[in-house]
């Protein structure tokens, strides 16, 4: 058998190995790594789950289908000019709402803009692929992050970039919120502006990643600011001695960090202030969980939105577990990084801290959504130990320890399933055996194999068990489909704008159906949605889902004659057109008026300025020939006239509130109201006249304006000489209207504009509160860099800060 041994002229060093990766592409192998194992568990989950795109169960539960998939939607129709409005105003929704707020709410990630590259009807495709992006960028970035602190083996970095995008709070909280995925990411980014400030580095890159973060999504990057505030602090403390060295750091790394926010200005001042102006939503009182249930949810396979999923993978937890006892890791090391995650940890069950997490306001819902920032920093304190050094077999044992005391005392925890034990048992298992046997050449590889395997199985099974709680417990709403191609085709078929209004109507197939399926109706769901206008839309008998944050349209022909509604889709698909007044109407001088509070008929007479309801004949018993309508906002069953069909309502106070329900035309005595169940405490029934309402439509189009014309954020009419009186725009007086040069005043909740003798032209045009000086802010921030730029090119290289 013979031998062939390399040419010399081939190979001149026969015996020198291939030189290693630099450390930049190790780190970016790394995060390759982390991404990569991120996508693949992630996406087992689902396919296991048998949720959309894999199965045929529901993936949009709650906000994402009501509110999220809608907005990105409407962002693909702006991305592709189909939208009506731009980026200032919203036409859309809720009669004409500001949109500036919504987009830095919920559009302003740079991930979002790539829904525009799917086709339309793959909206919910479009969505989920962006959230599978967010989650591995955010591992991706974990794992730079932690290669730039300290060097230390790519691959484990990888790792340990994965187990944090995997988290439990990022696979079963923040996966159907999309939003709060950009505070994942913003962590490692915003530590990583930390260590530039440690070194006196990029002082001109960092200022435009926090303002990226921030205005990607301000709620999660404020809290993502804390954690990484932290993470700095430890970080001096270990690396700096003295103030004269400290001081320059943390101020370096405030002013990147005021600086960044204050790029951001021209979207977080208009969303500070329009959140100010919102409707109020549900106040609740903190109170913390059982420790019980908190420790549980350190095991895989746990679901609550009620406690902290703090699961980031049984190695990285066993790591952070060894770190008191590493004994490779100086003590003072091991103390101020062991000590910053149990502190993380405490702040989440104490009440002030929680309420400095949140902004100083306990959220509706989930109240631990800053539970990444502890997984964050518990995956640094563990690289810190493992960068060190392998953890001995004493120290890997005493972290084993401290893990089986902490599950053991959560197994009176009713989130703890059977499941959930043996996987982190074996998880722990594994992962120990794992740990230890990287400090042997021959078994290195399969051990990281078996990390990465143990990693995959724990996250996947997380991932599948959070769709098994949240489909099993919360709201969901089909994904595009047959029904939303229909409703958007016969919209799209009415559409007569800015003529006329098109409404989808109800039943909805989510809370904001105008951005999702086309037309300019009258509902709308949004963190923002104004106070002004769920008040109005009440007082007109509107209902309401999310305690008055999501207004739903009023099926009415009124309220239809008085926003311009020419068209309104039905539940069989057809669509009910009407003549209607423009949207710019005239009402005659007056004194102001006022909504009652117990009488949407009349406050829909007052608006259109004249009576066209009639009392019943007999309770509950309408005049032949007139159409019944009932209002019983807290009636929460089925309701009917004695020969007709029967209507859901839905008044689960106080949640949900009942809409003013059509009961069809009334034929008298055999048209009788029938309750289904009993009877609410608070209900009326009003007749409508149909040829009142239509001398009404008809008076109000003889006086309104002769043309009207729209624009991105205005509108522009001319009326007929001589008018007096106020003009009214069919619009939600919400802030931010000005009509020929003065603020808008409102009329019963509408944009109003007093005319002045002789004035035939009505501009107005809709700035959101905010953005002028929130652009004067951002434009100083600017310039502060500008000089910053010129004064670095102009130093001599000796004075650069240090490396």
């Amino acid at each position: 058998m013979s031998t062939t041994h390399p040419s010399p002229h081939l190979s001149p060093h026969p015996s020198r190995r291939a030189p290693h990766p630099s450390p930049r592409r190790r780190s970016l192998l790394g995060s390759a790594l982390a991404a990569l194992l991120t996508v693949v568990a992630v996406c087992a989950g689902d396919a296991a789950a048998r949720v959309f795109p894999y199965g045929p169960r529901h993936r949009s539960i709650n906000d994402l289908g009501n509110q999220f998939v809608p907005f990105h939607a409407h962002l693909w129709d702006l991305l592709h000019g189909r939208a009506e409005g731009g980026l200032l105003f919203n036409w859309r929704s809720g009669y004409g709402m500001s949109f500036l707020p919504d987009l830095g709410t919920y559009l302003t990630s740079p991930f979002a803009v790539l829904v525009g590259l799917f086709p339309r009807a793959d909206i919910d495709l479009a969505v989920y692929v962006v959230t599978v992006l967010k989650m591995s960028a955010a591992a991706a970035a974990m794992c730079w992050l932690l290669r730039t602190q300290r060097r230390g083996r790519w691959w484990a970095a990888g790792l340990l970039g994965a187990s944090y995008a995997l988290c439990g709070w990022s696979v079963i909280e923040a996966s159907y919120n999309p939003m709060w995925l950009d505070g994942l990411i913003a962590f490692p980014l915003l530590c990583l502006t930390g260590e530039w400030a440690l070194r006196g580095r990029r002082i001109l890159l960092a200022p435009l990643v926090v303002a990226v973060c921030w205005t990607a999504n301000f709620y999660t990057a404020y809290m993502a600011t804390l954690g990484a505030a932290l993470v700095l602090l430890v970080r001096v403390v270990l690396t700096r001695e003295g103030a004269s060295t400290r001081l320059p750091v943390i101020g370096r790394a405030a002013g990147t960090t005021v600086l960044g926010i204050a790029l951001s200005a021209p979207v977080l001042l208009p969303l500070f202030l329009s959140s100010g102006q919102a409707y109020p939503g549900w106040v609740k009182e903190f109170l913390p969980v059982s420790w019980a249930d908190l420790f549980a949810r350190l095991l895989p396979g746990t679901y609550s939105f009620s406690s902290p999923a703090v699961f980031v993978g049984t190695g990285t937890l066993l790591l952070v577990a060894a770190l008191p006892f590493h004994r490779a890791v100086p003590p003072r090391t091991r103390l101020w990084w062991a000590g910053l995650t149990v502190a993380v940890a405490l702040s989440l069950q104490w009440a002030p801290t929680h309420l400095a997490w949140h902004l100083f306001a306990t959220p509706n819902g989930s109240p631990y959504r800053q539970t990444f920032v502890l997984a964050g920093i518990t995956v640094i304190a563990a690289w810190t130990g493992l960068a060190a050094g392998l953890p001995r077999p004493p120290a890997l044992a005493a972290g084993a320890g401290v893990l089986a005391v902490a599950v053991l005392w959560a197994h009176d925890s009713t989130l703890v399933t059977a499941a959930g034990y043996a996987l982190f048992g074996g998880g722990l298992v594994l992962a120990g055996a794992a740990w230890w046997a990287l400090g042997h050449r021959r078994l290195a590889r399969p051990a990281a194999g078996l990390l990465a395997l143990v990693l995959l199985a724990q996250a996947a099974a997380t991932t599948a068990y959070g769709h098994r709680g949240k489909l099993g417990g919360l709201d969901d709403y089909p994904s595009w489909g047959r029904a939303h191609t229909a409703r958007a085709e016969a919209l799209a078929g009415a559409e007569g704008w800015p003529a006329y209004r098109t409404d989808p109507s109800r039943p909805a197939l989510s809370g904001n159906d105008p951005l999702l399926l086309g037309g300019e109706g009258g509902a709308y769901y949004s963190s923002h949605t104004p106070d002004v206008f769920t008040r109005t839309m009440v007082a007109l008998g509107a209902g309401w889902t999310s305690r008055g944050r999501n207004v739903q349209s009023i099926d009415n022909p009124v309220t239809d004659a008085v926003f311009a509604v020419g068209a309104r889709l039905r539940p069989d698909g057809t669509v009910l057109r009407a003549q209607v007044p423009p949207l710019v109407t005239v009402r005659p001088p007056g004194a102001p008026l006022a909504y009652a509070d117990d009488s949407p008929f009349a406050n829909q007479e007052a608006l259109l300025g004249t009576r066209v309801y009639e009392d019943p004949l007999a309770p509950g018993v309408c005049r032949a020939g007139t159409e019944a309508y009932l209002w019983a906002p807290e009636y929460n069953a089925t309701a009917r006239l004695a020969d007709g069909p029967a209507f859901r309502m839905n008044g689960n106070a106080p949640r949900n509130r009942a809409a003013l329900q059509p009961m069809g035309l009334s034929r008298g005595d055999s048209s009788a109201l029938v309750f289904d169940a009993a009877p609410p405490p608070r209900w009326a029934l009003s007749c409508l006249d149909r040829a009142r309402l239509d001398g009404a439509v008809a008076h109000l189009r003889a006086t309104a304006a002769t043309s009207v014309r729209v624009g991105s954020s205005g509108v522009h009419a001319t009326l007929p000489p001589g008018t007096t009186g106020t003009a009214v725009l069919s619009v939600p007086a919400i802030a931010g209207w000005t009509c020929n040069d003065r603020p808008a005043g409102a009329h019963l909740g509408l944009v109003a504009i007093p005319l002045a003798p002789g004035t035939t032209r009505v501009s107005c045009t809709f700035r959101p509160p905010g953005l002028v000086p929130g652009a004067a802010v951002a434009g100083a921030a600017a310039l502060v860099l500008v000089l910053l730029f010129v004064s670095g090119r102009r130093r001599p290289p000796g004075l650069s800060g240090p490396g």
